[in-house]
């Protein structure tokens, strides 16, 4: 008699997902032992990686940063695939490291940089702190038990002021700015940064001692020329045809969580069943689920109701978790200059900018306040015609239900105020040093993303939230039923197992978290069939 496959079936075909397929295809010996399938729900491959083009340049909808060279897998496959280099214009965001960034406040004002420079490096060293766990000298002048990051960083600023003198004297060339309403606005554009890169729509959410537990890769960040999608088509090329199928979305998943008395032990010959939005059926041995936190959480959320993703209900261990970690929205918007020909050589800035807040009596009222939140407006490459901007939460919510014609007006409205020549001219932004007069900037087309109401991703990357912590990361990584892998008598091991970046303790957040995490799930599963795979650190 001959023996059966294991079929082991993936859920999403993102970067863990693949990672995990391309591992398990490819490992000594695994397609004698294994059946192996990806489902997608979507009609296309890549989850949260989803490279396109506007305006003739390439851009990245959603992962775009190579988080540190030294060390990361995908830098590895990037660089072997030769795709850092490209013949077409690409979201390089080389202005990004220009040494004479334009940081202007709102009004139009040039901010010099010794001003700009003492806040930065104030905001920098409070970073520095939270991730050395308050182990800094600096940190003898802060009680760094705050619970949040946002409350930590905001008793640095304080602590701060008060070892200074007359903060609220006016500056020069400034109109209504005070310097410490300057230095309090230039502060709140690094935290709109940091909202950014964490994906939590307000830092007091954020748990600060999780921030020590975070680990970067070293070397610098970059981009892909050739786009993250050239990594991801390259997991999947090892792949045999048919084995990712597109638009197949589960609706449930049934799997079981206790002994069952049967004559086999097993209510069927495979432990998990998948039902899929289309009414068909799949069986599996073992399915590896990637789909976003965003995703699980909404399946909790009506885990009582007929319509909850899994059958039983996950137990507590892993509800509680999901419950627990923050996951936030984050989209990028580009706009499309409209310039004539012999402006274009003059290029558009790498524009920060430093807004008075949303409540302020001294704001500019037409500016609408998704905008203000956001830290800057820059060309995607020198001299590129598409320009980049980050909005986060609330902002990138709304960001996605605006109508095109109000995005344009509220971005134009914004430069007006930004790059106006007129006024004060002590400080002032002039068209020579930005080379733009406001009414000269013509936006005539735009483009965002939309990951917190696309139903297959429901927000962007996870962050540790305040009353979570790493733990619940690995709790998140836990295959069920619980303690599976060793003999449960007639209970199948190993039925459901969870891969993304949310299931990754130290890396979370980004695609070589969710590579890794890929790749511990597969190599999981190589261990428990005795098979031989390449070890990981992961």
């Amino acid at each position: 008699m001959v023996a059966r496959k294991a079929r082991i079936v993936i859920i999403g075909a993102g970067m863990a997902g693949l990672t995990a397929a391309n591992k398990l295809y490819t490992a000594p010996g695994s397609r004698d032992m294994f059946e192996l399938c990806v489902v997608e729900g979507g009609p296309r491959i890549g989850g949260r990686i989803n490279t396109s083009e506007f305006g003739g340049d390439r851009i990245e909808m959603g992962a775009t940063w190579i988080h540190g060279i030294g060390g990361s897998p995908i830098y590895k496959i990037a660089q072997e695939n030769h795709s850092l280099e490209s013949d077409q214009p690409w979201e390089c965001m080389d202005g990004s490291s220009n040494d004479n960034p334009t940081t202007v406040a709102e009004g139009g004002f040039k901010v010099e940089p010794s001003v700009v420079d003492s806040i930065t490096n104030l905001f920098n060293d409070l970073m520095d702190c939270a991730a050395n766990n308050g182990k800094l000298p600096e940190a003898s002048k802060l009680v760094p038990g705050s619970q949040s990051l946002g409350s930590f960083l905001r008793q640095g600023l304080e602590t701060y002021w008060a070892s200074m003198k007359e903060r609220d004297e006016e500056l020069k060339g400034y109109g209504s700015w005070s310097r410490k309403l300057l230095e309090e606005a230039i502060f709140a554009r690094h935290e709109n940064i940091q909202r950014t890169h964490t994906s939590a729509s307000d830092l007091m959410t954020l748990d600060y001692k999780a921030e020590s537990e975070y680990r970067m890769f070293p070397g610098e960040e970059i981009t892909i020329a050739k786009g993250y999608l050239s990594v991801i088509e390259s997991l999947a090329s090892v792949l045999p045809p048919g084995c990712v199928q597109l638009g197949r979305k589960v609706s449930k998943i049934e799997w079981l969580p206790e002994r069952q008395d049967t004559n086999n032990g097993y209510c069927c010959s495979m432990p998990v069943k998948l039902h899929f939005c289309d009414g068909s059926v799949m069986s599996a041995d073992h399915v590896i689920v990637t789909v976003s936190l965003g995703v699980l959480k909404a399946a909790i959320r009506n885990e009582d109701s007929k319509s909850g993703m899994f059958y039983p209900p996950l137990p507590s261990f892993k509800t509680g978790a999901i419950s627990r970690l923050g996951f936030g929205v984050v989209n990028k918007l580009f706009l499309q200059l409209s310039q004539k020909e012999d402006e274009l050589s003059k290029g558009f800035p790498y524009l920060k900018m430093v807004f008075h807040p949303p409540d302020s009596e001294l704001r500019h009222k037409k500016i609408p306040w998704w905008m203000r939140r956001t830290s800057s407006l820059c060309p995607i490459y020198n001299n590129s015609r598409v320009l980049l901007s980050w909005f986060v939460g609330e902002e990138a919510l709304a960001l996605e239900s605006l109508k095109d014609e109000d995005i344009i007006n509220g971005v134009s409205m914004t430069l007006q105020s930004f790059l106006s020549n007129h006024g004060l001219s002590n400080g002032k932004v002039n068209s020579e040093e930005i080379s733009h007069d406001p009414s000269e900037v013509k936006i005539n087309e735009v483009l965002r993303s939309k990951w917190g109401t696309d139903p297959l991703f429901l927000g962007s990357y996870s962050y540790v939230a305040v009353g979570s912590s790493g733990d619940d990361l690995d709790k998140m990584a836990e295959p069920l039923p619980k303690g599976s892998g060793s003999s449960f008598g007639s209970l199948p091991p190993l039925q459901i197992l969870f891969a993304g970046e949310a299931t990754h303790r130290t890396h979370y957040s980004t695609t070589h978290g969710a590579y890794f995490s890929g790749l511990r799930e597969a190599n999981r599963l190589l261990q428990h069939y005795h098979c031989v795979g390449i070890h990981n650190n992961y």
